[in-house]
């Protein structure tokens, strides 16, 4: 099956209101371009060095997703392009997102990510401190930030009830956060679902799905 074959066949399974990010980690930019070719211009990748590389070759109407884990000392890599963070998992990140936006004037769009699997190994928040976030002074004056949904990543199981239960969890979660309305916070989107799972996710709330070895083929470790 060709890349634009499986683009095709999932963007027709998802309905109109889900996001479809294609995480295109470790692919080599003429797949990206495939994809590119057959109308996908979300990209979603989990290693800043690589999404530069890869942004500084591809069309410039590309929007490029960093959905891995930021470390703060390199955020200053992507501020000038990146479209949406999504795993924020600390103020202080927070707060060098917005200081590197400052430079570049502009506003970057962050997921908060919030801890739903029973896994050690996933980062996250709980939601008493997404809460107190929001409720903090210090958050408001973040004026080149501005905070659109969650994000979670469920367990790695073939588990359907764990994982309904986890996607459930930061549905409820996102409910009731999603009365907080200020100037850097309007919460619409739910980033959850990958490969194995997005059909479950979204059946749970879910947004917004992260798609990779389903469009790309199994990940390219050797490179």
């Amino acid at each position: 099956m060709s890349i634009s074959t499986n683009l095709n066949n999932i963007k027709s399974q998802l309905p109109e209101h889900v996001t479809l990010v294609a995480v295109s980690k470790t692919k080599p930019v003429s797949d990206l371009m495939e994809a590119y070719t057959a109308g996908q211009r979300i990209f979603g990748e989990n290693k800043i060095q690589e999404m530069v590389e890869k942004y500084e070759l591809m069309p410039k109407d590309i929007e490029w997703h960093m959905i891995g884990h930021v470390q703060r000392n390199k955020v200053k890599y992507m501020a000038s392009f990146v479209a949406l963070i999504h795993g924020v998992d600390n103020f202080k990140l927070l707060k060098e997102i917005n200081k590197q936006a400052l430079k570049h004037n502009r506003v970057i769009n962050c997921l908060l990510q919030i801890k739903i699997a029973s896994e050690d190994s996933k980062f996250g928040m709980t939601a008493q401190n997404a809460k107190e976030i929001f409720n903090s002074e210090e958050f408001t004056e973040l004026k080149n930030i501005k905070v659109i949904g969650l994000m979670g990543m469920a367990t790695f199981t073939d588990n359907e009830n764990q994982l309904k239960k986890e996607f459930n969890l930061l549905t409820q979660i996102f409910n009731s956060l999603k009365g907080i309305s200020t100037k850097n916070c309007e919460l619409e989107t739910i980033s959850m679902g990958m490969s194995g799972d997005y059909k479950l996710a979204v059946d749970c709330g879910s947004t917004m799905v992260r798609v990779g070895s389903s469009i790309f083929g199994m990940r390219n470790y050797s490179n």
